[in-house]
């Protein structure tokens, strides 16, 4: 990834061929999302990368679409709560609802997500060791995806997660608080993780320049001038071209050492121009993939990395890689960078570059097979500390 650390001793993270490789051969994963016909995104964006790491894959499909709705045009049905739930008996019945990982997306409305509330209940009493990513799709950009009774819905379904991955606008409206400093940042954190019960935290990605006047030095990306890079911080400008990502474990050995209510990890990501789909719906499915927990919860440090931040830093790599990639392809293909177009006067022009941007997962398929280090997270020293 185009990110440089912020200190040498830092080392890349590599990932056990032995644990990765026991992990997938033993575990079976259900995912509950959306699905469309034509392109990447929901579980279209996230089965094929699972099944690429050597995953079995349950699917059951929330909606079924054409395609994903910024093409502006798109038909389909919504699974309703009382097919959710006929699809979930029958397999209980059958035998087949033996998941070790549960992996949730987009839930259009509050009586779907209860549905799956009580599956999660249900999964979690037969198998206490279920690894359930909860991920929290609300919206973006100020813009709920779905109907407001889901928020309340979420939040009670919330303690049954062991990883979440919001971004930066579904914290807010989990939480009811806005992020624009650490003090906020803190608080969200802290109410997920006291009030909602959430052990592992993972903050997708919240726009640098909301927050870089409160992230220390040592955590921002350098900034080249003149062909060199200056360590530092960042112009506005510059600002603008990153999101942070963040990771927030909370802290299972109490001590003097470890009395803060977590420890938080983070990295600063190049943002790539354009408009790219499915892309929160990979991240999330590569890091259930890659989170691998200890039998001994770590003793959480600067030295130490707990697991979910380095299935998320294998998870910012692989998403990274496999984004340059579709970039690559359509700019090869000479389609807009943004979206700054006439699309009013000539609709066909969204379509093309909607079609142009779907991830490029078979083309990258490799990537997920890959086991190769990558940059670690970085542990923010004292962000607890007022």
């Amino acid at each position: 990834m185009a990110v440089t650390p912020g200190s040498s001793q830092r080392s890349d993270v590599g990932e056990s061929h032995t644990t990765a490789h026991a992990a997938t051969c033993s575990d079976r994963i259900l995912s509950i999302q959306s699905h469309v016909a034509f392109g990447y995104v929901g579980g279209k964006a996230a089965v094929f990368p699972l099944q690429c790491m050597g995953y079995d894959v349950d699917v059951v499909n929330t909606v079924n679409f054409s395609n994903h709705t910024g093409y502006g045009y798109f038909g389909g049905t919504k699974t309703t709560a009382e097919e959710l739930n006929t699809i979930f008996d029958s397999m209980d019945k059958t035998g087949v609802l033996t998941a070790t990982r549960l992996l949730t997306g987009y839930i259009p409305n509050a009586a779907s997500l209860d549905v799956v509330h009580r599956l999660a209940r249900k999964l979690k009493a037969r198998n206490p060791d279920l690894i359930y990513l909860l991920d929290t799709v609300l919206g973006d950009a100020g813009k709920l995806y779905v109907a407001a009774d889901v928020i309340p819905a979420y939040r009670k379904i919330l303690p049954l997660a062991t990883v979440i991955t919001p971004n930066w606008f579904e914290v807010e409206t989990l939480t009811d608080m806005k992020l624009t400093d650490l003090a906020s940042l803190r608080g969200a954190l802290g109410k997920l993780h006291v009030e909602y019960r959430v052990p592992n935290i993972v903050i997708s990605s919240i726009p640098l320049s909301r927050i870089a006047a409160s992230i220390p030095e040592y955590l921002l990306p350098s900034r080249p001038t003149n062909g060199v890079a200056r360590d530092g911080a960042l112009s506005p400008p510059d600002e603008q071209q990153y999101l942070i990502c963040i990771v927030s474990s909370v802290n299972h050995v109490h001590s003097e050492a470890a009395s803060s209510i977590s420890t938080v990890h983070a990295r600063c990501v190049p943002l790539i121009p354009g408009y790219f789909s499915g892309v929160g719906d990979l991240f999330s499915a590569l890091l259930l993939g890659h989170f691998h927990p200890l039998s001994t919860p770590p003793a959480h440090g600067p030295a130490c990395m707990s697991p979910v931040a380095s299935a998320t830093a294998h998870a910012l790599a692989k998403t990274h890689a496999i984004l340059s990639l579709t970039h690559v392809a359509a700019s090869t293909e000479s389609l807009p960078a943004t979206d700054d177009e006439l699309d009013a006067h000539v609709p066909e022009r969204i379509s093309r570059r909607m079609k142009g941007r779907e991830l490029k997962l078979v083309q990258g398929q490799d990537i997920f097979k890959s086991k190769d280090p990558v940059e670690p997270m970085i542990v923010w020293e004292g962000f607890w500390k007022e």
